[in-house]
């Protein structure tokens, strides 16, 4: 016999959203593999598992992966659980569940909270289509991309940000999409402080620059409404002269070279060097 891989959903804050299925499978796996199992131990707590804790989190080594596989080869059924909310969704849970499934091991999922569907529903803007991007990088031509990608989205865009850095986002989303956009902030969703604050982005990154949110954030922007148009790429010698122009360095033009035009950075930087 070998064992199932359970993916199981947790409350995002408050506990009496867990399911009875949820709650079944904890008490019955041998081991439960967590993002973080400091956290999770009050959960397994609260149901009253025996399980065993396994830390299975972004910066894993491969053996720990492997410990997880190795016990579902013997036979025991794991589960999957992240700190909130849905595992593999914007969560390094993802890369077990792909190895787990390679390896034709079952995997079940046994549905609950995600902060995603939670925000979207409170929000009052369009969710029949979205688009959700997870955490943006914080800085940097990746970063730009994605506020670009946004700023064109037919559909409402989510995506999470760390309570200290929501402010910024929304002063980036407002200068990529305009500071009339609408757009809404969950934060806290289903635990005491719950605030869910919607207006336009200029206005809600004039809120949180004054009163700093706390706790988890989702942000959630209205799509234009209108098909998108990919933007045409640059001339990369033209774009190259202007950006020289600027008074950037070398390696700085090279960088925003391959970002903009999709050229390989070396093909960018042996471009700039000839200019």
């Amino acid at each position: 016999m070998r064992g199932t891989l359970f993916v199981v959903a947790t409350p995002l804050g408050n506990l009496a959203d867990l399911s009875p299925r949820a709650a079944e499978t904890l008490r019955r796996v041998s081991a439960v593999a967590a993002e973080d199992t400091r956290h999770s131990r009050p959960l397994l707590t609260h149901v009253g598992s025996a399980a065993d804790l396994i830390s299975v989190h972004a910066h894993s080594a491969p053996e720990a992966l492997e410990r997880v596989l190795e016990l579902l080869a013997s036979g025991k059924d794991i589960a999957l659980v992240t700190d909130a909310g849905t595992p593999a969704v914007s969560d390094p849970g993802a890369a077990l569940v792909a190895l787990a499934r390679a390896r034709d091991f079952q995997v079940v999922t046994i549905p609950g909270p995600t902060a995603v569907a939670a925000a979207l529903a409170v929000s009052g803007l369009s969710a029949d289509r979205y688009l959700f991007l997870g955490f943006l990088p914080r800085k940097g031509g990746e970063r730009r991309r994605l506020l670009e990608r946004i700023a064109r989205s037919e559909w409402t865009v989510v995506v999470f940000e760390s309570p200290n850095r929501t402010a910024e986002l929304l002063d980036d989303l407002a200068d990529a999409c305009g500071g009339e956009r609408r757009a809404a902030v969950a934060r806290e969703l289903t635990k005491m402080f719950e605030e869910t604050r919607d207006g336009t982005l200029a206005q809600l990154a004039g809120y949180y620059r004054e009163a700093p949110p706390r706790g988890e954030v989702t942000v959630i922007v209205a799509g234009t409404g209108a098909a998108e148009r990919e933007p045409t790429p640059p001339d990369p010698e033209s774009r190259a002269r202007e950006l020289l122009a600027q008074g950037l360095s070398r390696r700085d033009v090279a960088d925003r070279l391959a970002d903009e035009t999709g050229i390989t950075r070396n093909t960018a930087y042996r471009l700039v060097n000839d200019l």
